[in-house]
């Protein structure tokens, strides 16, 4: 049977073989989830996405959201998924079951998403965005705020978003303007307005809570004077029920080219003096709290981006073996031979291999993000605590950037694969797309997770956490040096990993001179061919268990799956790298033109 959404197959042999999660059951805090219970896990959850979610995703881009009479109504097949979903506990599934999370391995919960997201991303926004405003809450939030809030969000009662963004403030947070005045109770008179609101307003609640970024009166300018509030839709009694409504009021929806289903919302606090917040955490420590979330918030963004290819990607290959089109190549001058279907064609096969190979790469880049959190959670060793933790730092970037950006690519190679029909709304496609966009804007557009990887990543702990990146993708490039089969691929990745460091040591030194806007004109060139690199350690690590099992004899059923994960790394290495040693010289020769030029010669005028 035809895979949709996610193959599988792949997700298990992530899961199993490559990152061994079954291990983790032998520490007491995950003794529940062995193989069995895993397996089971993603079956329930592949079930739930294609059977409930995935038939609200066209449903959704075509209905849209509607503002009417200052209330936003969401398209109506989300409301039964949404139930569904909050039904099955999926929420929190990382969670204390304390507060109605399930206390699973991030690993897993991550798999589980990847069916959740890839049916309709636009939909599982409301409940992702929630978990994301819980954990602030969890993190931050006093014990009364933990009794009020938490569980009720957890579980997916009451809803949650994130109001950062200004009309002049998007990327520069620290020039917001939304203020906090200090009641004689001790809550805040929240004045402002916030735009680009993500699940901002809907009719799937009884209430939506707010984490707002504002600056208390008197508090100094800048990201150092921004303070973190709570602010439900409704108040929240002591008791725990709803009391009047808080002047949080929806002035308009955005009209997008994609996630239509999500309610992108405008929102006016206190335009009647009403609104009322409560600190969450300490004052003009608001960005650091929300600094803490970044790991989390962007890892998500990643996994959109790249659940969109997943799909883009099984879609292309099952719709390649259907489409008859054209001879095979090696009968073009036979008058008698029939048209073949387009997955014998080289350029398609091309195509396909492209898209298998990154999204191959970026299952096992974001799978292995959980996993590092994973291995953090069952271990008491500060040390070792510190050097998962380093990874996974200077990784995300790349896991937001890097993936959406390769992503956005596979989606389009997969209207390719389509020809016209990818480009018409009768088929998904061309959704998949549109929707995949947004991701390399959002929660930080690329080039500033770019910066980010330049700027603060690499000079972390005086460059540790890269060394111990590289100490592990060093151990892989040693263990495929000893198969025959994947020597060659092990060295060319050494020498991209060699050129890598070369590269890092140049930009970091550029970044430090006098050329610094140079450095940093090329900070995402330099996170496209880490991502690459990266990319290449993830196949060239499938293909070292793959050819484990084939040298071991694998089953019948599953030779064909080892066999496509060499061709994966062999295409990747022998066709992606060589660009990438390009883009390395490239990244070296640091080209002055895009900082020296004067903004006239931009043209325009």
């Amino acid at each position: 049977m035809a895979q949709v959404i996610a193959d599988r197959r792949d997700v298990d042999f992530v899961l199993h073989e490559q990152l061994n999660v079954g291990a983790l059951s032998e520490h007491e805090k995950y003794s529940e989830f062995n193989k069995k219970t895993v397996d089971l896990i993603i079956s329930e959850a592949r079930n739930l996405a294609i059977k409930e979610i995935l038939p609200t995703f066209k449903e959704g881009d075509d209905q849209g959201c509607r503002l009417e009479n200052g209330q936003v109504f969401v398209p109506e097949s989300f409301k039964r998924a949404y139930d569904l979903y909050v039904e099955g506990e999926w929420l929190a599934m990382t969670e204390d079951p304390e507060y109605g999370g399930q206390g699973m391995p991030r690993t897993v919960a991550l798999a589980a998403g990847d069916y959740f997201n890839g049916a309709n991303y636009a939909f599982m926004m409301y409940p992702g965005l929630t978990h994301g405003a819980a954990l602030l809450v969890e993190a931050f939030g006093t014990q009364r705020q933990k009794k009020l809030f938490l569980r009720n969000m957890f579980t997916g009662r009451w809803t949650g978003t994130m109001l950062l963004t200004e009309p002049e403030a998007g990327s520069d947070v620290g020039n917001l303007s939304t203020t906090a005045v200090k009641n004689e109770d001790g809550t805040y008179s929240i004045t402002g307005s916030k735009i680009f609101i993500s699940a901002g307003d809907h009719d799937m609640v009884e209430n939506i809570v707010h984490p707002v970024l504002a600056r208390i009166e008197g508090a100094p300018a800048g990201t150092k004077g921004i303070s973190l509030f709570l602010v439900p839709k409704l108040r929240v009694n002591d008791d725990g029920s709803l009391g009047e409504f808080n002047d949080v009021v929806c002035t308009g929806i955005e009209h997008k080219m994609g996630i239509n289903g999500n309610a992108t919302c405008s929102l006016t606090l206190g335009g009647k003096g009403q609104c009322i917040g409560e600190l969450l955490g300490e004052e003009n420590k608001g960005m650091r709290a929300m600094f803490l979330m970044m790991n989390e918030a962007r890892l998500l963004v990643g996994m959109q981006g790249f659940c969109c290819a997943s799909a883009s990607y099984m879609n292309a290959v099952n719709y390649a073996r259907d489409r008859v089109q054209g001879k095979n190549l090696l009968q073009m001058m036979d008058p008698n031979a029939k048209s073949v279907a387009i997955i014998q064609h080289p350029d398609v096969r091309r195509m396909l291999i492209s898209m298998k190979a990154y999204v191959e790469g970026m299952r096992s880049l974001l799978y292995y993000a959980g996993h590092l959190s994973d291995q953090m959670a069952v271990t008491d060793d500060e040390a070792e605590i510190a050097r998962l933790q380093g990874m996974l730092d200077l990784l995300i970037p790349i896991c937001k950037g890097y993936v959406t950006d390769k992503a956005f690519e596979v989606c389009s190679t997969g209207v390719q694969v389509y020809g016209g029909y990818g480009f018409i709304r009768d088929y998904p496609q061309e959704q998949l797309l549109r929707d995949c966009r947004i991701t390399m804007i959002y929660e930080g557009t690329n080039g500033i997770q770019a910066m980010d990887l330049l700027g603060r990543k690499l000079g972390m702990n005086k460059g540790k956490p890269i060394m111990d990146l590289m100490v592990e993708i060093q151990k892989t490039i040693a263990q495929a040096k000893a198969i025959d089969t994947l020597k060659d691929y092990a060295v060319r990745l050494e020498k991209a990993l060699n050129r890598l460091g070369e590269v890092a040591m140049h930009l970091g030194a550029t970044a430090m001179s006098p050329k610094v806007m140079s450095a940093f004109a090329f900070a995402h060139p330099f996170m496209e061919a880490s991502g690459d690199v990266v990319t290449a350690w993830m196949l060239l690590w499938r293909g070292v268990v793959a050819a484990g099992q084939l040298e071991k004899g694998a089953r019948k059923k599953d030779q064909a799956f080892y066999e496509g994960q060499m061709k994966s790394v062999q295409y990747f290495t022998q066709a992606v790298l060589p660009i990438t040693m390009g883009k390395m010289d490239a990244i070296m020769v640091t080209c002055d033109a895009p900082v020296e030029m004067a903004e006239d010669g931009f043209g325009g005028k």
